[in-house]
């Protein structure tokens, strides 16, 4: 056996010392290239990727959770706070279906399905009491808990006790709710009242008003039904200031995005807004009758006197006495006075008017907005034509205007445009982006490098083994043309001059140059 391998070991050596220094670098090269190019592909191969198949979870449905996926040894990655797990991307929907199956992700609650796994015999009516109040609230907290805003709840449900008096059989049951709203999500009213709605209609004799719902930082949620109430949500001054700045700055994102390309535009949006709510009634009065100016008349009243006189007594001329008003005309003092009075009296009815008028409290004081915009020529900000910056300017200048169109100040075109700024510059990358291209481009570099030598080699063994083929060709052919070739014989002994030999030699070497090296190999040979 070792006779076989030493044989064996210097047939190799014989072998490979048939190389030269630089066939021997390649042909480690590639050995090497390859083993690295076969590393990085099992490596790549092997990585397993991971993703997130359950977030919020509540302590007891993550031990839960984990305890099962321990059971099936599956790979899975915690979260630092324990709310979390990841699992790998294969596995996503075979996890979520066989966690759901069991019932372990109960988001903290645990509802009916606490009487499915013990005996009701032997229990008190106080034990019973309690587990079924548990319940119900652990059904509560699961169908609140499906609202897609909501990450988790709290639901207290305090029940009437049932008594032969009247007075205990009309109380009614009360409940209290804690929200946790999950970052970046907002409750507007509608899904304020569902909430309500889901909690009163779940439990017997349990109006809306006696719920209480508040969110994780203590704000009351009231509903739109209660007399009084106010359309309290979670959304703040703040909320909406800046749900308005991203709306705004997502149109015009899409705006630009569109004529530039996305990575080429970058808009930054600033407002501020007014919250102060303002009341202001108004009483007018008006005539109906808008083109005389001229009331309904409801009432008309005419009135007509008649007087008559037998004269008057002797004391003057009448209408030049010092009582008298001059002119006036009168009858003689010697005959008979008659007289007549008339008067009309018209009740016109107008228009009156009240108006309360609630100012709405989301006006925007002020908009600035700021846009750099990448130029065709990366390194060249003049290749942004001032044209389009122009076009630009404008576009957000009208948006501008409409914005702050309620907010009873007028603006000139000059201090509009202060408020639009569009300027380009070149965008810097991500180091996380280039870091990604490097590594791809090293990977597709290190195989084609590994393709190159392969081709390298296999070449180059395809070429030297052609050549040794040709060469052996040529050295049968030589053979065959030395055997069968009559050569030329030289007297060499009858001539006594070397100038001769010489000659004969040149002459047979310029006329037939074949036979002469013909000749040559056959003295070598004979030698």
């Amino acid at each position: 056996m070792n006779e076989n391998l030493l044989q064996y070991w210097e047939k190799v050596k014989q072998y490979w010392n048939r190389y030269n220094r630089t066939t021997k670098i390649t042909f480690i090269a590639t050995v090497l290239l390859l083993i690295l190019t076969a590393a990085i592909i099992s490596i790549n191969l092997s990585k397993t990727e991971y993703s997130l198949a359950f977030t919020e979870l509540q302590p007891s449905d993550a031990a839960s959770i984990k305890s099962y996926l321990d059971t099936a040894k599956i790979p899975y990655h915690l979260s630092t706070d324990g709310k979390s797990i990841e699992v790998p991307t294969s596995e996503v929907a075979n996890v979520k279906l066989g966690v759901e199956s069991q019932g372990l992700n109960k988001n903290g609650s645990l509802g009916f399905e606490a009487f499915s796994g013990s005996s009701s015999f032997g229990i008190t009516d106080n034990e019973f009491k309690v587990k079924y109040l548990s319940a119900i609230q652990g059904e509560l907290q699961q169908l609140i808990n499906s609202n897609q805003a909501i990450a988790s709840s709290k639901v207290l449900i305090s029940l009437p006790e049932e008594g032969p008096f009247l007075q205990q059989q009309a109380e009614k049951a009360t409940a209290s709710v804690v929200l946790q709203v999950k970052q970046g999500y907002t409750l507007d009213q509608p899904k304020v009242d569902t909430i309500y709605n889901l909690v009163s209609h779940s439990v017997k004799n349990l109006p809306i008003e006696n719920i209480t719902i508040s969110d994780q930082y203590g704000q009351g949620l009231n509903s739109s039904k209660l007399d009084g109430g106010t359309s309290q949500t979670l959304i703040s001054g703040t909320d909406i200031n800046t749900q308005f700045r991203n709306d705004l700055q997502k149109s015009i994102n899409n705006m630009l995005g569109n004529m530039f390309g996305r990575d080429k535009v970058n808009v930054n949006v600033f407002t501020t807004m007014n919250f102060d709510q303002k009341k202001t009634k108004e009483q007018l009065v008006r005539a109906p009758n808008q083109v005389d100016q001229k009331g309904l008349e409801i009432s008309l009243q005419k009135a007509t006197e008649s007087y008559q006189s037998n004269g008057a007594d002797n004391g003057g001329v009448p209408g030049t006495g010092s009582t008298d008003v001059p002119g006036y005309p009168g009858t003689s003092t010697t005959g008979k006075s008659n007289s007549e009075k008339t008067s009309e009296t018209v009740n016109y009815e107008v228009d009156r008017i009240t108006n309360d008028i609630i100012s709405t409290p989301y006006v925007v004081k002020d908009l600035s907005i700021n846009v750099g915009i990448e130029p065709p020529v990366k390194d060249d900000p003049n290749s942004l034509t001032a044209e389009t910056k122009t076009a630009v300017q404008n576009a957000l200048v009208n948006i501008v205007r409409t914005a702050l169109a309620d907010n009873k100040t007028t603006y000139t075109d000059e201090e509009l445009q202060k408020k639009v700024t569009v300027f380009a510059h070149s965008f810097a990358r991500t180091s996380d982006a280039t870091a990604t291209k490097t590594s791809t481009y090293l990977t597709y570099g290190a195989l084609a490098l590994a393709a190159l030598a392969i081709g390298a080699v296999v070449g180059f063994a395809i070429r030297r083994r052609r050549k040794a083929s040709q060469q052996l060709l040529l050295d049968q052919e030589m053979n065959v043309a030395a055997t069968k070739a009559e050569l030329p014989t030289i007297d060499i002994e009858n001539v006594t001059n070397d100038n001769q030999v010489r000659k004969q030699l040149e002459t047979l070497a310029k006329k037939r140059p074949e036979d002469f090296v013909n000749l040559l190999r056959t003295w070598l040979v004979d030698e």
